[in-house]
């Protein structure tokens, strides 16, 4: 089987890391979701050859950074002199495009047969594999959700002037089979970007100083080390508390540190013991965030269902209050039994809210005003004080 990789870590403390005593990572049991497999811990060996092992439907997204098979042909330099430290290593060394193709179709079927019906994968790569990856992909019955270009700030510069500096790298995010009904938080993305929808392009710098895992003599553990914001989007984009995330091409272990930080699961595949040693130090340092740190802005298909009539009924919206739209066009009066009245006009908040603007539907919730506790708020503002009351 040939060789695969890696990512990196070591040195200093990373940004998900805190000064703290070391707590040793413990793998935790089976589990009614996942009844088979046990998570949180390193395996090392070939990625298909582990893979197999593992249950099928066991795992709710993966993770995968591959060989990218770059192909570099000679030393590269700096134009002072200083040679370039690029991916030479041997797990990147394929023998043609074909055996590369091999590959990627093997541990493609592997991760496929391994997550659960509903899982997702990504996959990151350049210019040199991802359009091979992406084809594998699709031929192994994956459905691609979005291709995300990861933009980086500080790109290493293109020495030899012969071409345009390489500032990006390609992710595919697929669902495992084109009708899952993959996890998108997109509520959560939202949030994290000012309340503008997420873009499928990201701008991250790539590893440099405190991030960057240092090995013997102070050289960088890994060569291609991902940024730890990068994982930290990807899994608070299409994961839950408690999902098990594989990452088949480890390293030194950026995923499953990130994975612990955000209270995932995780498990990781490496064939290379130096990597896995450094992986399994990375992770034993890095602390969870605390419990209550994890809940997110919920979707609007996740929130749970509030009629308006539990408002009126505990009295946060009393009958007989007045409501009206935010220019104070309309006005209505809610009744005893939720409804409202206005004029000749009577029906729900939504059915009133319509009409008052000669439209085919209304969102009363945002579009209905009330004044409530010295402040005057859309009705969805008490509907969230509702659902503060009853701990949802």
């Amino acid at each position: 089987m040939t060789p695969e990789p890696k990512k990196g870590v070591s040195g200093g403390m990373t940004i998900l890391q805190r000064v703290a005593p070391a707590r040793p990572v413990q793998a935790r049991r089976p589990t009614p979701e996942s009844p088979e497999i046990v998570a949180d811990r390193v395996i090392q060996g070939d990625c298909v050859d582990e893979m197999r092992r593992l249950p099928a439907g066991s795992v709710d997204m993966i993770f995968a950074d591959p060989p990218y098979n770059l192909q570099l042909g000679g030393e590269l330099f700096r134009p002072e002199g200083g040679r370039v430290d690029a991916v030479d290593d041997d797990w990147d060394h394929f023998d043609s495009f074909a055996a590369y193709d091999r590959f990627t179709r093997d541990w493609l079927h592997e991760a496929r047969r391994v997550l659960k019906p509903n899982g997702t994968l990504w996959v990151i790569g350049s210019y040199h594999n991802i359009f091979r990856v992406g084809c594998a992909l699709q031929d192994a019955g994956y459905w691609i959700l979005n291709d995300v270009v990861w933009r980086k700030a500080n790109p290493m510069p293109n020495f030899r002037g012969t071409r345009f500096t390489n500032a990006h790298e390609t992710l595919i995010w697929a669902s495992r089979d084109a009708d899952s009904r993959y996890q998108f938080n997109y509520r959560a993305m939202k949030t994290l970007n000012d309340e503008l929808q997420m873009r499928s392009d990201w701008l991250f710098p790539i590893c440099s100083g405190g991030e960057r895992v240092k090995g013997d003599g102070g050289a960088k553990a890994h060569p291609t080390q991902k940024p730890e914001a990068l994982l930290y989007r990807v899994l608070l984009a299409c994961t839950k508390p408690g999902d098990v995330v594989l990452d088949p091409f480890f390293g030194t272990g950026t995923t499953g540190a990130v994975a612990r930080r955000l209270g995932r699961r995780w498990l990781g595949i490496e064939r290379e013991e130096r990597y896995c040693e450094v992986a399994r130090t990375r992770i034993n340092a890095t602390l969870p965030f605390d419990e209550s740190a994890m809940a997110t802005v919920p979707s609007k298909k996740a929130a749970p269902r509030v009629p308006f009539g539990a408002l009126v009924e505990t009295g946060l919206v009393a009958p007989g209050t007045v409501v009206w739209d935010a220019k104070r066009r309309w006005r209505a009066t809610v009744r005893a039994d939720a409804s409202l009245a206005m004029g000749d006009v009577q029906g729900s908040l939504h059915q009133v809210g319509a009409a008052a603007q000669g439209a085919p539907s209304c969102n009363g919730w945002a579009f209905w005003h009330v004044e409530f506790e010295g402040e005057v708020v859309a009705l969805d503002a008490v509907r969230q004080r509702y659902l503060l009351m009853v701990g949802e």
